[in-house]
C-alpha cells in the first residue's frame, strides 16, 4: 500500500450484531486524516503520518437497501453486500467482524466471503466477541490461535477442536492475519432488573 493509498475498512455484518463490538470501527476511523484534519490543536506530524481511511459496511445480498438491527435498538443501513466489486477478497486491508446473535447460523455465500478475505495474507480478519463463531463456522479457527468470551470458551471448543482457544488467558491474540478478541459475555449473569 502506498502512502497516498487508503485503508480500506470492511465492517462485516452479515445480521444482528453488538453495537458495542461494532463501535470499535470508530477506534480505526479516529486514526484517520479525515478524522484528525478537525481538530486544529494537533501537531502537524501527526497529520501528516495518518492513513487516509474508507469504511465500508458490508451485510448479506439484498440485506443493503434494508435497514437492520443493532443491539440497544439502532438500526444501521450497510453501504455494500457482499457481491459488491468494491469489497471482494482482495479489496480490503481489514475486516471486522462484530459479535452476532450467538445462536446464529449463516448461508453459505456469507461464510465463503469471509474465507476469501481471511485467504488474502494482505488482509487482516479482526474478531470481536462472539464475532468468534462467524469465523470458526468460515472455517478460520482450524490450527488457529483464537479468543472469544470467556463464557462460550467450552462451546466454541466443541464446535472447534482443531483451535487453540487462549480466551480463558488473554482478551485477545493474533495468529497471522487474523486477530480475535473476547469479552466477558455477561448475558448469562445479568442482573434480574435488566
Amino acid at each position: 500500500m502506498s502512502k497516498s493509498s487508503p485503508v480500506k475498512i470492511g465492517v462485516f455484518v452479515p445480521g444482528e450484531c453488538q453495537l458495542l463490538d461494532m463501535a470499535c470501527v470508530d477506534v480505526l476511523h479516529m486514526m484517520s486524516k479525515e478524522y484528525l484534519s478537525v481538530i486544529p490543536m494537533l501537531p502537524k506530524h501527526i497529520l501528516d503520518i495518518a492513513p487516509s481511511v474508507d469504511i465500508f459496511y458490508i451485510t448479506s445480498p439484498g440485506a443493503k437497501a434494508e435497514t437492520f438491527p443493532i443491539t440497544a435498538k439502532l438500526n444501521i443501513r450497510a453501504t455494500h453486500d457482499i457481491n459488491d466489486a468494491e469489497v471482494q477478497p482482495g479489496k480490503l486491508d481489514i475486516v471486522l467482524v462484530p459479535g452476532p446473535d450467538p445462536s446464529a447460523s449463516w448461508e453459505q455465500p456469507i461464510l465463503d466471503f469471509l474465507r476469501g478475505h481471511f485467504q488474502c495474507k494482505d488482509t487482516d480478519v479482526l474478531s470481536v466477541c462472539t464475532g468468534i463463531l462467524l469465523c470458526g463456522a468460515a472455517g478460520l479457527l482450524d490450527g488457529r490461535t483464537a479468543c472469544g468470551p470467556r463464557g462460550i470458551q467450552d462451546e466454541i471448543r466443541k464446535k472447534h477442536p482443531g483451535a487453540k482457544l487462549v480466551g480463558e488467558k488473554w482478551r485477545w491474540v493474533k495468529d497471522g492475519n487474523f486477530w480475535s478478541s473476547g469479552e466477558f459475555y455477561l448475558f448469562p449473569s445479568l442482573p434480574t432488573y435488566l
